[in-house]
């Protein structure tokens, strides 16, 4: 008879940035994150291009004004 083998988690690789994220469902259906959203967010405002928004004249004007 064959042994079960364990499994072994492993942890993804991820940004440094977002080194120790964990983020887990519940059996509710919430989700629980070891982050908070707004730094989420803006983490991936800086990393992540949208791609409804890419083709939008009015974007380029919002960025000018961020900066």
């Amino acid at each position: 008879m064959k042994k079960k083998s364990k499994k072994v988690e492993q942890k993804p690789k991820v940004n440094p940035a977002l080194e120790g994220f964990d983020i887990r469902i519940d059996s509710f259906g919430e989700i629980k994150s070891n982050f908070e959203i707004d730094k989420l967010n803006m983490f991936l405002n800086q990393h992540v291009e949208d791609k409804k928004l890419k083709d939008r004249d009015d974007l380029e004007e919002l960025k000018k004004d961020d900066t």
